[in-house]
């Protein structure tokens, strides 16, 4: 049986294209003992992957040209040789983007069928939702009626991020880049919301909409933003630096404002942080996450492309603003459905 597979044909110097990835047919597995082979289900793509097109030095080694893709995917098991992984088991993991892999079980991590969508396990439940959580309340630690800006609000993480300081009381502005994710953000119950892409002045709107100033702020873009987030820092401020999306396929470093001096004159706080760094207390977020997706406390979008074939036309789609919420793949249906 052919088992499509997609690989970096090149790495890209600024934004990746359809030329970017390339389109091979390999066979499918066969499992040995202690292995099993996974179908595919759901792919997700991620802003983070850009970065590991390139090989400059970073957190997580850069994918090899003329190998595999990899991220986050939810697969079934369908043909088992492992003695705690039965065939029908859904887990998710770091596995390639191909329709078959074989693995040895290790980094794999079961997830129940009977609950929440297994998709939610890439979103809400997965990385996007566990990096809004640990980002926003062990960094940022917003107080009640205190004011809360996210930048790429309308995102899988920003989204989440967003929900969270509601539910901490605070007051929240979310920034994004079409009328339709503004009346999104405004459905989740953010307090304002501001279309970057057609306010002639944003860091006027910013003002308008922070009247008391920001003493929280969580990044997932960078540039002209966070400037102006920066001139409305209160004293004592927190900011969690997650992503910074609209650098990421720059040719040259952007020169902007300097921030040292505004940080200091505030005694602010900026860190940045990768999930991974609380990879030990995952459990922890994926319990309370998964009790207020129960309660109705949080929701979550997901934009769903279908086919294998749509999975890189997908990740490109995440440098235009194509995605409200989390963006996936679906690959195809669970067999034991």
């Amino acid at each position: 049986m052919s088992n499509r597979t997609i690989l970096l044909a090149s790495r890209p110097q600024g934004k990746p294209t359809l030329e970017t990835f390339q389109f091979e047919d390999r066979e499918r597995p066969t499992p040995s003992k202690g292995q099993v082979v996974l179908k595919t289900l759901y792919v997700s793509v991620d802003p983070y992957m850009r970065g590991r097109m390139s090989d400059a030095k970073s957190y997580i080694p850069p994918f090899e040209v003329g190998q595999p893709i990899s991220g986050g995917v939810v697969a079934e098991v369908v043909e088992s040789q492992h003695p705690e992984l039965s065939v029908g088991t859904v887990v998710t993991g770091n596995l390639p983007w191909q329709e078959y892999s074989l693995s040895d079980g290790k980094g794999l991590t079961p997830v129940p069928t009977d609950g929440p969508p297994i998709s939610y396990y890439l979103g809400i439940l997965g990385m996007p939702g566990l990096t809004a959580y640990f980002g926003l309340l062990d960094i940022c630690r917003p107080k009640e009626g205190e004011t809360v800006v996210v930048s790429g609000a309308a995102g899988a993480v920003g989204s989440v991020v967003g929900q969270l300081a509601k539910i901490k009381g605070a007051r929240v502005v979310g920034t994004a880049g079409s009328d339709e994710k503004v009346a999104y953000l405004k459905e989740l119950g953010f307090d304002e919301a501001i279309n970057y892409k057609t306010t002639p002045d944003i860091a006027q709107a910013l003002a308008d909409a922070c009247p008391d100033g920001v003493d929280c702020y969580f990044d997932n873009v960078g540039g002209e933003i966070t400037d102006a987030v920066y001139n409305l820092l209160n004293t004592h401020a927190r900011i969690a630096l997650c992503g910074q999306i609209s650098t990421y396929n720059a040719e040259e470093t952007p020169v902007g404002p300097r921030p040292e001096g505004k940080l200091l004159k505030t005694s602010s706080m900026l860190q940045g942080f990768i999930v991974s760094n609380y990879a030990e207390r995952f459990p922890e977020g994926v319990r309370e996450l998964t009790q207020w997706v129960e309660q109705g406390k949080l929701t979550f979008e997901e934009t769903i492309t279908e086919g294998f074939d749509q999975i890189p036309t997908a990740f490109l789609g995440l440098f235009t603003g194509e995605n409200t919420g989390k963006a996936l793949v679906k690959v195809a249906d669970r067999d034991a459905a």
